[in-house]
């Protein structure tokens, strides 16, 4: 290759990163689109629509790049055959590769055909072997994914699925750009025979894989935050109900009426905590706040019940410190510790102890727990499998809510478990991803309750002046 060659494999390449993120942004347009992409278990039809709507417009770009001379930037069939192996499986993507290659064959270049076929089942092998967020995650900035890659092995060697995408999508690049060298007539791919243009080759068809996946994978994200919003406004009418009722209202104002005379100044915080409870349910609450604010939250509520059940009711802490700021889900912990109270210390006469934890396990997770020393519950209740313990959909309305909302946020990386053992206690145990500060900025996700909130918390308030 001579130096005019070089340039232009140079542009080419800029050129192809502009028409990757151009098409993958007009695709995201089309409400039906995004639909069929974040399906999760697609008919065939569906995905035949969602193989057509990605290869259509890039079928004319191969067909433009065998009429147009030097027009190479709009063939990217090789980086989207490996897209729809890792998106959509190895058949889905033979037969998208397949119609990629069809105006190259036209043009005589017989070989793309069955290298596309193998790109796709290649790339498809990987995608069934590769945990889904992996590769949503996946990061067009390589050295940056290299980085997290050395970082994260130093302290904990492990297995890194992105790393061998990034290998997998750069060996395969080399190998076509070598037989696009050795048969130029009969299959078409870029190529150099200078070393450090030939590597420039190789680490962009990664980052052109990449793009895609960083547009879409916002989608994603943004349709995740939609049910979130859903998930946590069922959560918060579902608080509301199971606070707001007689039972609950009536015992803690028969307790305040009890206090007013003996210990009017308990009375009057029990007021107060029972205005901050209102007020927060009838708010708009944050998708994500700080622990130490929801443990906030959940201290107003075991203070008025550990004033209802006298000294039947402990609460023990054991929050680990460098918690506190680690942002989670809003009214996580109020649900499960409604349940100790109410289906594993409430039954018992003698009461007992409802004692939360936090930590850092050694894998970098949040820990949470909520255990009480209860009744417990039998295996075939509340959603408790005899084998392993763990959440079933069967669980009651709050319990399922959390368990609903873990899996929308985070999928897989969460983990929610219930061990109960009758007459001996239940335990919850919440393991969830550290989420970056900046997940606060997400967003109150709720329903307009805040003049309601500010009348109710008013009108308590002025009971304590009367």
């Amino acid at each position: 290759m001579n130096q005019i060659d070089s340039k232009l494999i140079l542009i080419t390449l800029l050129v192809e990163l502009g028409v990757a993120a151009a098409v993958s942004t007009s695709l995201t347009r089309s409400i039906r689109f995004k639909n069929l992409l974040l399906t999760a278990r697609r008919t065939p039809r569906q995905t035949v629509w969602l193989v057509a709507m990605i290869c259509f417009p890039l079928i004319l770009g191969v067909w433009v790049r065998t009429m147009v001379p030097n027009f190479l930037a709009a063939d990217l069939s090789f980086e989207t055959t490996i897209l729809l192996g890792i998106l959509v499986g190895p058949i889905a993507a033979m037969a998208g590769g397949a119609a990629l290659a069809v105006p190259a064959v036209l043009h005589h270049e017989y070989m793309t055909l069955p290298i596309n076929l193998l790109v796709a089942a290649i790339a498809g092998a990987f995608g069934r072997f590769a945990d889904p967020e992996d590769v949503w995650s996946f990061s067009p900035m390589i050295d940056l994914s290299i980085y997290r890659w050395v970082t994260r092995n130093l302290r904990r060697p492990q297995l890194d699925r992105q790393i061998m995408l990034l290998l997998l999508v750069s060996s395969m690049q080399f190998g076509t750009s070598m037989l696009g060298k050795l048969f130029p007539r009969y299959f078409f791919e870029l190529h150099s025979s200078e070393w450090w243009v030939e590597l420039l080759i190789c680490a962009t068809a990664p980052v052109i894989v990449g793009v895609p996946l960083k547009i879409w994978n916002a989608i994603r994200v943004e349709r995740k935050l939609e049910e979130q919003g859903r998930l946590l406004l069922e959560a918060r009418l579902d608080a509301l109900q199971r606070q707001i009722n007689p039972h609950f209202l009536f015992n803690t104002l028969n307790s305040i009426t009890s206090l007013v005379r003996s210990q009017p100044e308990l009375a009057r915080e029990m007021i107060v905590k029972l205005a901050n409870i209102l007020r927060v349910l009838l708010k708009d609450r944050e998708a994500f706040l700080p622990l130490r604010d929801e443990l906030r939250f959940t201290d107003d509520y075991l203070d008025i019940e550990v004033v209802r059940f006298g000294d039947k009711l402990k609460v023990v802490k054991e929050i680990a410190d460098d918690t506190l700021d680690i942002v989670v889900p809003g009214m996580l912990l109020q649900p499960l510790i409604e349940n100790s109270i109410k289906h594993g210390l409430e039954p018992r006469i003698s009461g007992g102890t409802v004692t939360l934890r936090s930590r850092i396990t050694e894998e970098g997770r949040l820990l949470v727990e909520v255990e009480d020393d209860g009744v417990g519950m039998p295996p075939e209740r509340d959603g408790i499998s005899p084998v392993s313990g763990l959440l079933r959909p069967g669980t009651g309305i709050g319990m399922r809510n959390v368990r609903e909302r873990m899996e929308v946020l985070y999928g897989r990386l969460a983990q929610v478990e219930i061990n109960s053992r009758p007459g001996r206690g239940t335990k919850v145990t919440i393991l969830m991803p550290i989420l970056d500060a900046d997940a606060e900025a997400w967003g109150p996700i709720g329903g307009a309750g805040e003049a309601i909130g500010h009348f109710v918390e008013d009108a308590l308030r002025a009971m304590t002046r009367s």
